[in-house]
C-alpha cells in the first residue's frame, strides 16, 4: 500500500449506508478485482476493485465482501474473506494480509479465510430471500472482458437458480456519488500531486522536448508523492491535441505550437483529472491567447454554474449555448449557423464535440446518477475545449469542482491557469 493508511470508520460508514438501503433479508456479494494477463506468464499490477475498496479500503486479489445485515448468527452479518498466507505465497508473490492487517484496514470484524467461502455462502443462501450481485455498469464501460464479480455471479445464479437477484450497481452509484469529508481530502492530495507535475513540465517545455519527455516528469513527480497515474496521460503538441484520446506522447514539441496536456495523479485509489494547454515557446500568439481565454470564460462561467440542483443535460446546454457565441466572436462560426443550433446538433459541435464533464472519485468517470441532479458532495470535472485541426489548435482547460451547498468549489484553484500567469512562470 503506497498511500497512507486511511481511518476504517471511513468505510464502516459506507457499509452503513449500504445496509441502511437494503429490503429485509438481503445478502451482498462484491469481489476484487482480477489481475489481467498481458502475455506469456505476465500481469499487470493489480487495480484494486473500486466498489470493494469504497467499502473495505482492501486492495488485494481475491478478496470478497459479504454483508448479511439480517443473518441469524450476529457473526456473519459482515465478512471479510482473503488469502490465506504461507511460506510459498510470499516467497513469490511477498506480503498477504493477515486476518488482523484486514480487520485493521476494513473495520470488518469478522474477517475468514478465502477456502471457507463457498460452505458459509450456502448457509446464507438458505436464509437469505434477496441476494444483490454486482456487475460494472458504468454507461461508457467495456463489458468485452468478464469482470471477476460478473464471472462469480453466474456461478452463483447456476447454483441458486430459484433466489430473486438484485442489481448491487443503482444503489452504490447513488451512494458514491456524494464524497465525503475524507474522500475530499484524498481528491485534494490527488490534485496537489498532479499541480506538483504540470509545474515541473512548466519547468522544462521549451521547443525540441519531447512529449515522452514531459509525461516523465509528471512519473516522477507522481511517484516521489506516493501516487500514480489515474489514467493514460495525454501530452500532445500541435495538431495532436485535435485527436481527444491521443496518448503515443513521442512528437516533439515544436516552437510555435501549443501542447495539451490531459493528465490526473492517484492517491489512495481517489484521481485527479486536470488538463492545461501552454504555449511551447513560453508566450501565447494573438491568436492562441484569444482562443485560450475564450475556452477559459466558458469554464469559469460553467464551474459557477456547477450548482446543487443542476441536470447535467441543462449544465451542458448552458456551456455549448456559451461556446456557441464564442465561436462567433472567433470567427469560426457564423450567426446563421447558431440560429439554427438545437440540443441534438449544436452548432458548436465542429470545434467542441465532447461532453462538459463527468463525476470524479474512485476512478476518473466514477460511479454517478447519469443525469444528476448535482448534489452537494459530487466532484465533477469541468472541461471545455475548442479544437480547430485547420490552424493545428487544440485548447482544453479542466478543473475538478466540489458541489456544496453554499455554491461550487474548484479544488484546482491553485494550479495556474491564467495566460499571463502561465507565461510569467515560464519566462522564469
Amino acid at each position: 500500500m503506497r498511500h497512507v493508511p486511511i481511518n476504517p470508520a471511513v468505510f464502516l460508514t459506507h457499509r452503513q449506508q449500504l445496509t441502511a438501503l437494503l429490503p429485509p433479508q438481503s445478502l451482498v456479494i462484491v469481489h476484487a478485482a482480477d489481475l489481467l494477463p498481458t502475455s506469456g506468464d505476465g500481469t499487470l499490477r493489480l487495480h484494486p476493485a473500486s466498489d470493494l475498496f469504497w467499502l473495505t479500503g482492501i486492495e488485494q486479489e481475491e478478496s470478497v465482501l459479504v454483508l448479511a445485515p439480517d443473518a441469524i448468527d450476529p457473526a456473519q452479518r459482515e465478512m471479510l474473506f482473503i488469502r490465506q498466507p504461507n511460506e510459498l505465497l510470499t516467497t513469490w508473490e511477498g506480503h498477504k494480509l493477515s486476518k488482523d492487517q484486514a480487520r485493521e484496514l476494513s473495520g470488518v470484524a469478522k474477517i475468514r479465510w478465502l477456502a471457507d467461502l463457498p460452505g458459509v455462502l450456502h448457509a446464507l443462501m438458505c436464509e437469505s430471500e434477496r441476494i444483490y450481485l454486482n456487475a460494472n455498469e458504468h454507461e461508457r464501460a467495456s463489458t468485452e472482458v468478464e469482470s471477476r464479480d460478473l464471472r462469480m455471479a453466474r456461478g452463483i445464479v447456476a447454483r441458486y437458480p430459484l433466489h430473486r437477484y438484485e442489481r448491487l450497481q443503482p444503489l452504490l452509484r447513488q451512494l458514491r456519488a456524494v464524497k465525503n469529508t475524507t474522500e475530499v481530502e484524498l481528491l485534494r492530495r490527488a490534485v496537489a500531486i498532479t499541480d506538483g507535475g504540470l509545474r515541473r513540465v512548466l519547468s522544462v517545455l521549451q521547443p525540441g522536448v519531447m512529449e515522452y519527455e514531459l509525461e516523465a516528469e509528471l512519473i516522477g513527480e507522481f511517484t516521489r508523492k506516493r501516487g500514480r497515474m489515474a489514467y493514460e496521460p495525454i501530452i500532445a503538441g500541435g495538431k495532436n491535441a485535435c485527436v481527444l484520446h491521443y496518448n503515443d506522447n513521442d512528437q516533439p514539441c515544436r516552437d510555435g505550437d501549443l501542447v495539451l496536456i490531459d493528465v490526473g495523479a492517484s492517491y489512495a485509489n481517489y484521481a485527479a483529472d486536470l488538463t492545461r494547454t501552454y504555449p511551447v515557446n513560453g508566450t501565447f500568439s494573438p491568436r492562441q491567447r484569444a482562443v485560450y481565454e475564450a475556452v477559459l470564460r466558458v469554464l469559469e462561467h460553467s464551474i459557477a454554474r456547477t450548482t446543487a440542483g443542476t441536470l447535467l443535460r441543462d449544465w451542458k446546454r448552458a456551456a455549448q449555448l456559451e461556446m456557441n457565441e464564442e465561436l462567433v466572436q472567433l470567427g469560426l462560426l457564423t450567426p446563421e449557423q447558431v440560429a439554427k443550433d438545437t440540443p441534438e446538433e449544436p452548432a458548436c459541435r465542429k470545434y467542441f464535440m465532447h461532453g462538459l464533464g463527468h463525476s470524479l472519485g474512485l476512478g476518473v468517470h466514477d460511479l454517478a446518477p447519469p443525469n444528476g441532479p448535482l448534489a452537494p458532495g459530487w466532484v465533477v470535472t469541468v472541461e471545455p475545449g475548442i479544437y480547430i485541426p485547420e490552424e493545428g489548435i487544440g485548447i482544453r482547460l479542466e478543473n475538478d469542482i466540489l458541489v456544496t451547498e453554499a455554491g461550487p468549489v474548484d479544488l484546482c484553484a491553485d494550479v495556474p491557469i491564467q495566460p499571463d500567469e502561465i507565461e510569467q512562470m515560464m519566462a522564469q
